[in-house]
């Protein structure tokens, strides 16, 4: 798979999540795909990209930057969203929040197969009113 063809398939995948095409969702994820080190598989997967739009009906992937080495790769992904009630441990309650996503992937037979997730918690944070965590690190998501 050359550089090309891992950005085609990458931005079809983000095509899909975007336009929350389930059906086809396994055509750019592997049965056995692991986040974050856990083997959640396909159906687990889908179930988290799911609960992820019921919990921002606005949700929208922006790549911001991508890298290809075949067969991994690194993106950058924007968010400018309104979540309902909590997001990510904190509660924002349809406020207008704007993150970013650190993503790495590790594709096998042309479909995402391990994903490694870093999202900017503390980005989310410091728009919403009240005290502040000391912790400006970036986390997981919960």
């Amino acid at each position: 798979m050359t550089n090309a063809e891992l950005s085609n398939i990458y931005r079809a995948y983000i095509a899909c999540l975007n336009d929350q095409d389930w059906a086809n969702l396994g055509q750019f994820v592997h049965e056995d795909v692991q986040y974050n080190g856990e083997r959640i598989g396909l159906s687990g997967y889908r179930e988290m990209l799911e609960a992820d739009f019921q919990a921002i009906p606005d949700l929208h992937f922006e790549i911001q930057l991508l890298v290809c080495d075949p067969p991994r790769l690194a993106t950058r992904l924007r968010f400018d969203c309104t979540p309902t009630g909590m997001l990510f441990g904190y509660h924002v309650d349809g406020k207008r929040v704007s993150f970013t996503e650190n993503v790495f992937y590790e594709l096998r037979d042309e479909r995402i197969l391990k994903v490694w997730s870093v999202i900017d918690k503390a980005a989310i944070e410091s728009q919403l009113p009240g005290p502040k965590s000391s912790n400006l690190s970036t986390a997981a998501r919960s």
